[in-house]
């Protein structure tokens, strides 16, 4: 029988989305307090009774939280020539995350990004 686990992470960060036209809220400077969902799926390990340990995610998972909190995504985009965190909209945050992550978690079965409590997305392959 299969499991979804879930681990969950939070980070600050300010952005802007040049991809959206002249006078919308979202083409200048803001900022969001973004929650993070990774979810991995398989088979459970009878014997520990678990899919995978939640310090083990954390420890995949927590650099490229870190590398992203109280900082500005598009300027980490521009710096590090990372083209989705260069119009960081959500979807491009969420797919850029399982991208990275997806080598090192073999069991990723999807990444949820929510900019606020009632707005976000999930990616998954």
């Amino acid at each position: 029988m299969p499991f979804i686990i879930t681990k969950k992470f939070d980070f600050e960060a300010a952005l802007f989305i040049p991809a959206f036209p002249e006078g919308h809220k979202c083409r200048g400077m803001h900022g969001h307090s973004f929650k993070v969902e990774i979810k991995l799926k398989g088979e459970y390990n009878e014997e520990m009774g678990i899919l995978m340990d939640f310090a083990d995610i954390k420890k995949v998972v927590k650099p490229y939280i870190e590398y992203m909190d109280h900082a500005c995504l598009n300027t980490l985009g521009e710096r590090d020539n990372i083209k989705l965190l260069q119009n960081p909209t959500s979807e491009n945050i969420c797919k850029w995350l399982y991208n990275e992550l997806a080598p090192k978690l073999p069991m990723l079965h999807s990444v949820v990004v929510l900019e606020t409590c009632t707005s976000g997305c999930e990616y998954f392959e």
